[in-house]
């Protein structure tokens, strides 16, 4: 069993659902020559997220800023955590209904997404900056 670890620093993007899957697959040279294994991709932020999701239409992602930003709304009388602005606790929320991770199986030498699945990061902040995040693999 091979174990790979790396960081990835994504450079900062804008409010929304972003695919990030050619960047980390990039990283993922190493594996290449793996017939199985597990992927896990942790986010190191409580304000951005990870989901796996539609990679094809582009609607998808503006569709799920659409519902997240009606479900959690910004200046809601009630959030006391507000030191960062408007945006700030209901980019916690967000971040924890969506999750800090994914998981992905790794069949020979790649990631086993389905046809039309991606990695998003989940940009929950209107200026959230860059994102670490890190990669872990272990396989055969």
């Amino acid at each position: 069993m091979e174990i790979f670890q790396q960081q990835l620093i994504l450079p900062a993007r804008p409010r929304g659902f972003h695919l990030i899957t050619k960047e980390i697959e990039e990283r993922l040279s190493p594996i290449t020559d793996w017939r199985s294994g597990i992927c896990h991709i942790f986010i190191k932020h409580t304000s951005a997220s990870l989901t796996i999701n539609e990679n094809a239409d582009p609607t998808v992602r503006m569709d799920f800023e659409t519902y997240f930003n009606k479900a959690v709304p910004e200046n809601d009388p009630d959030y006391r955590h507000d030191y960062e602005g408007a945006d700030d606790m209901p980019a916690h929320i967000k971040a924890s209904m969506m999750g800090v991770s994914v998981t992905i199986p790794i069949e020979n030498g790649r990631l086993a997404l389905g046809t039309w699945q991606g990695i998003y990061l989940c940009e929950h902040r209107n200026h959230g900056g860059s994102r670490r995040l890190m990669i872990t693999a272990w396989g055969i």
